[in-house]
């Protein structure tokens, strides 16, 4: 990789697990639902949605634990082994082809503010979205809010 490319690296908490991100990602999600708050133990979950063969594992490895998921479906979290912190998942929908990175993982978090909220129905009250905010009150069809980059993306990873 050049070092003029886009590049991303982060990790979990006692830096066991380092990866990195090789580009933007497709779309980033703040989900507000209530299985991401039990899982967070927080208000929501922010997850930046990236072909998984763009993160590209630095250091260490990740341990898979299986979940159990609203749709059923159930989903897999990659966490640290050692401090057990959660770098990314994967949801049955879109198999293990697309990573969520918890993007509070990353060593700049900042640099990827949600795309949307999603969920918001469920959302905690005291939680105030910012103005203009993209939110829907569950989920959404990604044909009709993704940019065309991120859509021609999701094409080739699935084959469409």
């Amino acid at each position: 990789m050049n070092s003029g490319a886009i590049q991303y690296d982060g990790g979990c908490t006692c830096r066991f697990v380092r990866y990195r991100l090789l580009s933007n990602p497709l779309f980033v999600h703040c989900c507000h639902c209530r299985w991401c708050q039990r899982e967070t133990g927080a208000s929501f979950a922010l997850n930046a949605l990236i072909e998984a063969d763009r993160v590209q594992l630095l250091e260490g490895e990740v341990e898979v634990v299986h979940t159990p998921s609203n749709s059923g479906a159930g989903q897999k979290i990659a966490r640290c082994p050692k401090c057990h912190i959660a770098v990314w998942s994967n949801y049955a929908g879109a198999g293990d082809v697309l990573d969520f990175v918890r993007v509070g993982t990353l060593d700049e978090p900042d640099r990827f503010p949600p795309d949307i909220h999603i969920y918001t129905a469920s959302k905690q009250p005291w939680v105030i979205l910012p103005p203009g905010a993209t939110a829907v009150p569950a989920y959404y069809k990604s044909s009709e809010l993704w940019p065309k980059e991120s859509l021609e993306r999701r094409a080739v990873l699935f084959g469409k």
